[in-house]
């Protein structure tokens, strides 16, 4: 059902997932001279005490919007709850690899740049805090299953 804990967290992964759109991913990093912040959106550059849109990643963009989206329309597949199981598997893979896809484009877009704990931003984090609701969802739903079972063995 709609109202079981599974679904707050699948809920809480997409939030997550969608907060890379505000927090950046790497801030403060000096790349060709001047001041830059990393997001999923883009570099933007400190010009003249303004942030300055320089680059825009339309890709990286568009496929977080599609993880986002992920966890929301596996919450609606609560009557199925071995395919809502391998859904979280297959989502868990997703996150990890687009993980690794905004982690090789903050490491092109700084190029030689330092980068060390105190420029990374929140949304390095987030990805993790995502997949760890997306376990805890999967917890839930294998919980359910087997609750499940054992009422239909008692029939």
């Amino acid at each position: 059902m709609l109202q079981r804990i599974q679904s707050i967290y699948l809920l809480f992964a997409s939030l997550v997932i969608a907060g890379l759109f505000v927090f950046p991913l790497v801030h403060g990093v000096y790349v060709n001279g001047k001041a830059s912040t990393v997001m999923v959106t883009g570099i933007y550059q400190d010009a003249g005490g303004q942030s300055a849109h320089t680059e825009t990643f339309t890709a990286l963009t568009i496929a977080t919007a599609f993880v986002a989206l992920l966890p929301l329309t596996v919450i609606f597949l609560y009557k199925n709850r071995k395919r809502q199981i391998y859904l979280c598997y297959g989502l868990m893979v997703v996150v990890i690899a687009y993980s690794y896809w905004v982690s090789q484009t903050v490491k092109n877009a700084i190029g030689d740049a330092y980068l060390n704990m105190s420029n990374c931003g929140i949304g390095i984090i987030l990805l993790s805090i995502s997949i760890i609701f997306i376990i805890l969802a999967q917890k839930s739903i294998s919980r359910d299953e087997k609750l499940v079972r054992s009422a239909d063995r008692l029939r």
